[in-house]
């Protein structure tokens, strides 16, 4: 029986890591999972988190931002959006980042306005582009 795995992490980039490690535990989208070597095959679904693997006596930490992992031949394969190592994170850059959805999360929110469509005082979403299109009414034209 094999004692270690194969552990690779792919981005559009790049190849952001491939060692053989003892263990990895990945933020699957159902919770999170662990995986050993002669581990059954299995697919899953990865969301936003922390990603690790354990190596001898340490662990090491990846950030990754969703994708997918497969699990098959001792082996397992992380195809991620997006992936870091903790040590080459920026966290000046990071925080930007932050901020800047904080934003974009608040200008999303829901607003309330007098509805053209109908006359009723409807929820209404500010679309991307800059207008207003109605929740009541589907398919109706955006109004300014």
């Amino acid at each position: 029986m094999e004692k270690s795995l194969k552990l690779e992490i792919v981005t559009p980039d790049k190849l952001v890591l491939s060692e053989s490690v003892d263990y990895v535990g990945a933020p699957g989208y159902e919770g999170e999972f662990g995986v050993l070597p002669n581990h059954i095959p299995f697919l899953s679904a990865l969301q936003i988190g922390n990603l690790y693997y354990k190596k001898g006596g340490s662990v090491s930490y990846v950030f990754v931002s969703g994708g997918f992992a497969d699990i098959s031949d001792n082996k397992i394969t992380i195809l991620a959006e997006s992936a870091e190592k903790a040590e080459e994170i920026d966290i000046e850059r990071a925080k930007k980042a932050k901020q800047r959805a904080e934003d974009r999360l608040q200008q999303k929110k829901e607003k309330r306005r007098l509805c053209a469509c109908t006359g009723c005082i409807a929820t209404v979403y500010y679309a991307t582009q800059g207008s207003w299109g109605c929740s009541v009414v589907p398919y109706s034209y955006p109004r300014a």
